[in-house]
């Protein structure tokens, strides 16, 4: 019997614009794995965000190395800012076929969020230098731009139905 397989999303966007939360949910609504992005930063890279300063890209890459290596190994969900277009790009050549879902949530609503999150190593400081940093997926990309203000639970449905059917491997 042959294996079903979707194709690789990554859940975008900036810092409390629920990519854990809702990654986590619709892998394990898909039945596929989920990757938590944010568990491959090196712990320099971590540091520096706790601290309040934004990560270079000399810092990225080799975190985004992490995230698409393993998300080539596993498929599935990996949750992953990837807010530059040379982010997604270079996932792209390490994840063929990957898709993108960009989580897409107003300043305000990501400012309540992150006021209210305890123990996260990302301060609410960093937010609006990751809001300059967002470059919105272009047409061309594969993927969608998701308003994602509401509940996880109503994400996670509205993204069930635009990953679609499994496709044969």
């Amino acid at each position: 019997m042959q294996s079903e397989r979707r194709p690789p999303l990554v859940l975008m966007g900036v810092s409390g614009s629920g990519k854990s939360t809702v990654g986590g949910l619709l892998a394990a609504r898909l039945g596929v794995p989920f990757v938590e992005g944010d568990e491959l930063h090196p712990p320099a890279n971590l540091a520096r965000m706790r601290a309040g300063i934004p990560l270079t890209d000399a810092e990225r890459w080799p975190w985004l190395a992490a995230a698409g290596a393993r998300l080539a190994a596993t498929g599935g969900v990996l949750s992953c800012s990837a807010l530059a277009l040379r982010y997604r790009d270079r996932l792209r050549e390490l994840v063929p076929g990957v898709r993108f879902a960009h989580l897409d949530v107003p300043r305000a609503e990501l400012a309540r969020r992150l006021a209210a999150r305890r123990g996260h190593f990302m301060p609410a400081s960093l937010l609006d230098s990751q809001l300059a940093a967002l470059e919105p997926l272009r047409p061309a990309e594969p993927g969608w731009t998701i308003a994602a203000a509401g509940p996880p639970e109503q994400l996670v449905t509205q993204l069930e139905s635009l990953v679609g059917n499994p496709r044969p491997e």
